[in-house]
């Protein structure tokens, strides 16, 4: 054949395109969503990695000496050295020695910022007034505080006498000044002392003071901070930790789940078209032009669909962060960040994508020989693939191992191993799909054959196609296996803490926040009738072992008073040790977090205080209700200047409850309101499931939508042979029971084995699936793959009557 009138494979593609754009709409479709969402993560990734807010009490301070609010960890030694930070759980602060050898510097200004309480309830931020030279505040009437016992309010009027409660006890103090805007400010000596940590600082602001000799002063042992860096805002690594762990490592797994969604896509579209290639071998038509048609219509759908997934992309990005600031977990004036970097690499992923699939799935109908082309594409290859197959026994074996693993293990390796097992056997599914398709089509199966012809037809059907079957199972078990795991993950969780909480308060009444107004001495009296004050707050504890150490922030609870009667109001379930020996310097841990750390009674655990002080107290006590009551148990003496608050957060105490001590809550009321404390985990676990699970599921509908237009000639011929419609419909049906049967049940034993381990390590106990929740997830899954058939079949039976 000449060269003139052998086929051009560019414009073939494009003549494909033109005249029978149907044939591309899946694969449009599903790149267009895997753009959507991998674009949406890159967003938050990239937001999340340059987090920053504008310096707003530091905006007139030209140089900022502050503490780092991370607490950081070297691993590796070496080229392979990294480090591990974490982010504080309260406010790291300086030594107020380096004030005096940043005086000579220049003009050095203490800044403390603490809560005070008065007589009415009120709380208000008070500092220094020494700050007003950074954190403008402007006199209405009066004088600036000079000395002990005197303090400027906000307001225009008021009384010239206060009792004021701050973190070093209540005292009466007379008001001086009126100021501007609402706050309370003391002479910087006594805002010192008033702030619970006399001898360190928030900060220190320098003036006329050059940075780079501010840092060889410190010496390393703060940080100089100058223009955008002194923003010192402690929300904004927790906030950077939210958006990063999205972005990266719910992004990862959502980046996976698309490219193997999209590909599988792709490779049917192709796969479906075999005849057409077939076609054009037996015509002439060499492998190489075969493989350009294929590549040049995946450069010519891939940019489009992905340049448009990009809006939507966008758009989740933007709701999804809104719903983080409106629930507090990322400070009000941070703003997303949308550049080219998330969209191109979303892009660019969509088209190596479809290249690979493509030019994968073309392979087999570009080297046949052109004399079996038409006879090899009316049937469907049963031999495995010599590439997939090993690879996907390969995922198997190794997600066999990390389950063994995690199901032996504990603590943070028996949770790491068992978040492998969910990807390791996904990745098995999707390259071992034909072959698992015909094992599930012969063992489902088997009840079809007695369930009349159309069943029967139908599991004929299936176990023939395996490899039509195997591209609508596999986005079904993602839709079920990661939907299921991120909701009854945080089901099981929820319910283990509930529990905890029911069984292990014993106190009748719960007071929140108490005060007893101005008088603090209440609260004294009160724990020396018996009851027991606690300071609710975190820290953090290194755990893992060896190379794969990281921390973790565990819930703790400081104890005023007797530990003695820490046993009256709280049953923490004491497995081992004796609470009563609880002293300065000791410390009461959770199971969980003693296996997690390798330590037990007797030993003694690296932690850092709320505002990153190390300490290594011995262990005393080791328990097993810490999920709901608190994982480290320590006395409250022992947190004396480390929280910004410097006071109790609760009090707990048996029989009636006491009157102006603040707000009490029942038992009940109490393990209420700290289940509504655990909505933020339980929504985003909730939205991740959706947006995971609400992709799969399209890509799965989608993925049906195209084999049932695809069949559209074999139906035509069931009715030519006789079939009546209903008979050729109820076929249908039976075909989709079996694809949702057969993703249900793999998906459902890929959660399985993933949440037990993990539920195991996280709660002790056996995760809990609640069965509506359960049976929801089931019949979506049921409904969807009918409706997925349905409506394109009786459209494809409409036209085959014309």
């Amino acid at each position: 054949m000449s060269t003139s009138l052998r086929p051009r494979s560019n414009g073939l593609a494009r003549a494909v395109l033109r005249f029978r754009p149907a044939a591309f709409a899946g694969t449009f479709v599903a790149l267009f969503l895997a753009v959507a969402i991998v674009s949406a993560c890159g967003i938050l990734l990239e937001t999340g990695a340059r987090v920053s807010t504008p310096p707003t009490r530091y905006a007139e301070a030209p140089v900022v000496v502050a503490a780092d609010q991370q607490a950081r960890l070297q691993m590796g030694r070496g080229d392979g050295a990294y480090e591990v930070s974490a982010p504080l759980p309260d406010r790291a602060r300086v030594d107020a020695a380096l004030l005096e050898r940043l005086a000579p510097l220049g003009r050095a200004v203490p800044d403390v910022v603490f809560p005070v309480r008065d007589a009415a309830g009120r709380t208000l931020d008070a500092s220094g007034w020494g700050s007003t030279a950074f954190s403008p505040a402007e006199l209405r009437a009066g004088r600036a505080p000079a000395g002990p016992g005197e303090v400027v309010l906000g307001g225009t009027d008021g009384p010239d006498r206060v009792t004021l409660d701050s973190p070093a006890g209540p005292r009466e103090f007379r008001v001086v000044g009126r100021a501007d805007r609402p706050g309370a400010w003391f002479a910087d000596t006594e805002a010192r002392a008033l702030s619970g940590h006399p001898d360190a600082l928030d900060a220190i602001v320098l003036f006329g003071a050059d940075a780079e000799r501010a840092r060889a002063a410190v010496d390393g042992r703060a940080r100089v901070l100058t223009g955008d860096a002194r923003a010192v805002d402690a929300r904004l690594a927790g906030a950077q930790e939210v958006l990063t762990g999205l972005g990266g490592s719910f992004g990862g797994i959502a980046t996976l789940v698309a490219v193997f969604t999209a590909a599988g896509t792709v490779a049917l579209s192709v796969g479906q078209r075999s005849r057409e290639f077939a076609l054009l071998r037996a015509v002439g038509a060499t492998p190489r032009q075969i493989r350009r048609t294929v590549a040049t219509e995946a450069l010519l759908v891939a940019p489009v669909a992905g340049a448009l997934g990009c809006v939507p992309g966008i758009a989740l990005a933007s709701w999804w962060f809104g719903q983080l600031k409106a629930k507090g977990a990322v400070p009000a004036d941070v703003g997303l960040v949308v550049s080219w970097i998330p969209l191109v690499t979303a892009v660019g992923l969509a088209l190596v994508t479809a290249l690979i699939a493509g030019w994968a799935a073309s392979r087999r109908p570009a080297r046949i020989r052109p004399g079996l082309a038409l006879a090899s594409a009316a049937v469907e290859r049963l031999r495995p693939g010599w590439i997939r197959t090993p690879l996907g026994l390969a995922a198997l074996a190794g997600g066999t191992a990390c389950a063994t693993l995690a199901a032996t293990g504990s603590g943070p390796d028996a949770a790491d191993a068992a978040l492998g097992v969910v990807m390791l056997f996904m990745l098995a599914v999707a390259l071992l799909g034909p072959l698992v398709a015909r094992a599930c089509a012969a063992l489902f199966g088997l009840p079809l054959r007695a369930g009349g012809a159309p069943a029967g037809l139908a599991a004929a059907n299936s176990r023939t196609h395996a490899r039509r079957l195997a591209s609508a199972i596999t986005p079904i078990v993602l839709a079920m296996a990661f939907s299921s795991t991120l909701v009854f993950l945080h089901t099981s969780e929820d319910r283990a803490v509930s529990q905890q909480q029911e069984a292990g308060l014993l106190a009748d009444h719960v007071i929140t926040d108490p005060h007893g107004g101005t008088d603090r001495t209440a609260v004294d009296r009160a724990v020396a009738a018996g009851a027991v004050a606690l300071t609710r707050t975190s820290v953090l504890t290194v755990v893992g072992s060896g190379g794969d150490r990281s921390f973790h922030t565990a819930s703790a609870q400081g104890v005023s008073g007797d530990p003695k009667n820490l046993a009256k109001v709280q049953d923490l379930g004491v497995r081992s040790g004796d609470l009563s020996r609880l002293a300065p310097g000791t410390v009461a841990i959770d199971r969980t977090l003693a296996e997690a750390t390798h330590t037990g009674t007797g030993d003694r655990i690296p932690l850092r205080l709320p505002d990153g002080t190390p300490v290594t107290p011995e262990i005393v006590a080791v328990y097993t209700r810490g999920l709901g009551l608190g994982e480290v148990t320590l006395p409250a003496a022992d947190l004396a200047g480390r929280t910004t608050a410097g006071r109790p957060t609760e009090l707990l105490f048996r029989g009636p409850a006491p009157e102006g001590l603040g707000p009490v809550l029942s038992a009940a009321a109490w393990t209420s309101e700290q289940s509504a404390d655990r909505q933020l985990n339980a929504w985003a676990n909730t939205t991740m499931a959706a947006v995971l699970g609400g992709f799969a599921a399209v890509a799965a509908a989608n993925t049906l939508v195209m084999t049932v237009l695809d069949r559209r000639r074999e139906l035509h011929m069931l009715r030519l042979i006789g079939s009546t419609r209903r008979q050729v419909l109820r076929m249908l049906y039976w075909e989709a029971l079996l694809v949702g049967g057969t993703g249900i049940a793999l998906g459902s034993a890929i959660a399985l084995a993933t949440l037990t381990p993990l539920t195991k390590a996280m709660t002790g106990s056996a995760p809990y699936i609640p069965p509506l929740v359960y049976g929801s997830f089931v019949a979506a899954a049921l409904t969807l793959t009918l409706a997925s058939t349905a409506l394109p079949a009786r459209r494809a039976l409409r036209l085959s009557r014309t």
